[in-house]
């Protein structure tokens, strides 16, 4: 495989399909403003993944200007298809089919709707190779291991026990184990031949070969829920986050018995880890040598909870309001919504995607986007 080029790369959270319209906005956005073709690295955790692996299936099928280097067919290949998906409820169905499959787990039960909706047969060698299209990396989480496990068409691969080379596993798979949400929908199991493993610097779990015969996957966001390990430690120039994770509920009178409590803590950790990477990440960006040059990598984030009015964009393509402020709150579920959820959360991806861009990327400040859902345009609420 060719050697990556490292300019742009581009990381979509989880968070069901709350996230998958979120970053179809987003990806929405980045398509009109000529960026899709560019980018070079496309991480995603759980309901990003469900739209970052479709994208991948479907790269070979878009038709790009040669001049705007925009996707003609975007609407019709990849934005009607996922819109589809995410009218249908998934996960009661995969709960209550998986009560009565016993040698199934309710991951795997999850995995096999995707196949039978989305993804069909396609694997991972079928999406893009470098220089083909961008390098598609999917997170998982280990319950083996307590890590990230990258999965991605070159390999798959765990820091502690060392890379499996050009994985034939079914996108649809892949994604059911990066949105394999605990306890419910997790795990995913794997099985490996041991011996087509290679062991890598600092696999140290490598020699037990239990470790090489089966993956034992949940969600990617218990490890990582934006994904940024593989964009921002890998020497990237620009580093792209959307993130669409739930953010911190304060309560005034938490439930106080032993299982309330456990999750309540289990909440804390996991915001507390997330809300770190984000100071991380905002703080690299900030830092600048001095000629004004970045040190650590340029770019933006926007996430779901963000106001778009802290941009200080003048021509933003909305203000903050009730309607934009109540979207961080719609479920994390992977059940049907409505035509109204879709069109504002897909509104709101796109509308803050434009914002950011234009705040922080472009120098020349291109011209405000245009709604991609027009009948829930965001900027008619107050």
């Amino acid at each position: 495989m060719s050697a990556i080029n490292k300019e742009i790369a581009l990381a979509l959270s989880g968070g069901g399909y709350r996230a998958t319209l979120f970053a179809l906005g987003s990806l929405w956005r980045l398509n009109e403003l000529g960026l899709l073709a560019q980018i070079n690295r496309i991480t995603s955790v759980s309901g990003g993944s469900i739209v970052s692996a479709f994208l991948a299936m479907k790269w070979k099928d878009l038709n790009f200007n040669h001049n705007t280097h925009i996707v003609e067919n975007f609407k019709t290949i990849i934005a009607d298809p996922i819109q589809e998906f995410c009218s249908k409820s998934l996960d009661v169905i995969a709960v209550l089919s998986g009560l009565f499959l016993v040698h199934k787990t309710m991951g795997d039960k999850v995995a096999d709707k995707y196949s039978q909706r989305l993804f069909g047969s396609a694997t991972l060698q079928d999406i893009p190779t470098a220089g083909e299209g961008p390098e598609f990396i999917f997170y998982a989480a280990s319950l083996q291991t307590g890590v990230g496990v990258r999965v991605s068409k070159d390999s798959i691969a765990d820091y502690k026990v060392g890379k499996l080379p050009n994985p034939r596993l079914s996108l649809a798979k892949v994604v059911g184990a990066s949105s394999a949400f605990p306890p419910f929908f997790s795990p995913v199991i794997i099985k490996c031949n041991p011996d087509d493993w290679v062991e890598t610097e600092g696999a140290y779990l490598y020699s037990n070969v239990k470790y090489r015969k089966k993956l034992v996957l949940t969600d990617g966001g218990v490890y990582d829920n934006m994904g940024l390990e593989a964009v921002w430690n890998d020497g990237f120039k620009t580093v792209l986050v959307c993130d669409a994770g739930a953010p911190w509920k304060n309560k005034t009178n938490p439930w106080r018995n032993w299982f309330s409590q456990l999750l309540r803590a289990n909440s804390i950790i996991s915001a507390q880890v997330g809300a770190l990477r984000k100071r991380t990440l905002i703080d690299n960006y900030k830092e600048l040598g001095e000629k004004g040059e970045h040190l650590k990598y340029g770019g933006t984030y926007w996430g779901i909870a963000t106001k778009i009015n802290n941009y200080d964009l003048d021509n933003a393509m909305a203000k903050d309001n009730q309607r934009t402020g109540s979207l961080k709150n719609i479920r994390t579920r992977l059940n049907a919504f409505s035509e109204e959820e879709q069109g504002n959360l897909i509104n709101w991806g796109y509308a803050l995607t434009d914002t950011a861009l234009r705040r922080w990327y472009f120098s020349d400040n291109p011209e405000t986007g245009q709604w991609p859902i027009p009948e829930y345009a965001l900027d008619r609420y107050i």
